[in-house]
């Protein structure tokens, strides 16, 4: 994806136009992922309809020209910016190593790498705010976003259905719901904690309120997947 002898020199040709006629040269790779980094950025600075072609353009230090070539359009780099967030989300929920821990810990730590990822990925939260706004008419366009799910939900369905066959977790548990449930309590506090703040007079950014937080998203959804909701409070503080 990023950026001699004579005799090496002079066999690399050979292998080089091999590599190339797979896909595109690393070069046209390298500035088709500056302009693409560089569109999330300002996207989710300005918003959609704000984050014109040669803002994106400048800050890349590219083109116009360039990004009509890789992208054809502003509403084709903007499904592909929707894309990437997505699929960086899966790939590192997947990147989760769950061995070794019971039905109670994987989704605890489901919980806190779903809370963690939308902290030290803002622009997340922005960009999706601003395609819901758009009524999600650029991601309904994308044929590859329903897919990006299907890993994610895949993860949590093996946590569920072993809690559920330990007799821990209830057996109506719903993947889908359970998935929500756990977006929800961290997106809503994170994508509203300045109105928040203002209104209940606190600072929610503060690193206690957030530790605070996610000990209460993990206590809800204990509680919400558990067989025995009262027993559950002992699992949190293990």
């Amino acid at each position: 994806m990023s950026q001699g002898a004579p005799p090496i020199a002079a066999a690399a040709p050979a292998q080089k136009k091999q590599k190339r006629a797979r896909g595109r040269p690393a070069g046209q790779v390298a500035t088709r992922e500056k302009i693409l980094r560089t569109a999330i950025n300002v996207f989710a600075r300005y918003g959609y309809e704000g984050a014109r072609i040669e803002k994106i353009s400048s800050a890349a230090g590219s083109t116009d020209r360039m990004i009509y070539y890789y992208f054809g359009s502003k509403e084709n780099l903007f499904v592909a910016v929707l894309e990437t967030i997505y699929r960086e989300l899966g790939d590192a929920e997947a990147a989760l190593d769950l061995s070794g821990l019971d039905p109670p810990e994987c989704l605890r730590a489901i919980v806190r790498f779903t809370w963690n990822h939308y902290l030290k990925h803002p622009e997340l939260l922005t960009l999706l705010n601003n395609e819901n706004l758009q009524q999600g008419k650029h991601v309904s366009r994308s044929r590859r976003v329903k897919d990006l799910s299907g890993p994610l939900m895949k993860i949590l369905s093996n946590v569920l259905a072993r809690g559920i066959k330990a007799r821990i977790f209830r057996p109506d548990l719903d993947a889908q719901h359970t998935y929500i449930a756990i977006c929800s309590l961290g997106y809503f506090y994170l994508s509203n904690r300045y109105t928040l703040s203002a209104f209940l007079g606190a600072d929610l950014l503060e690193p206690k309120a957030l530790a605070s937080w996610l000990e209460t998203i993990e206590l809800a959804m204990l509680r919400f997947v558990a067989v025995d909701p009262a027993a559950s409070g002992s699992v949190i503080r293990r």
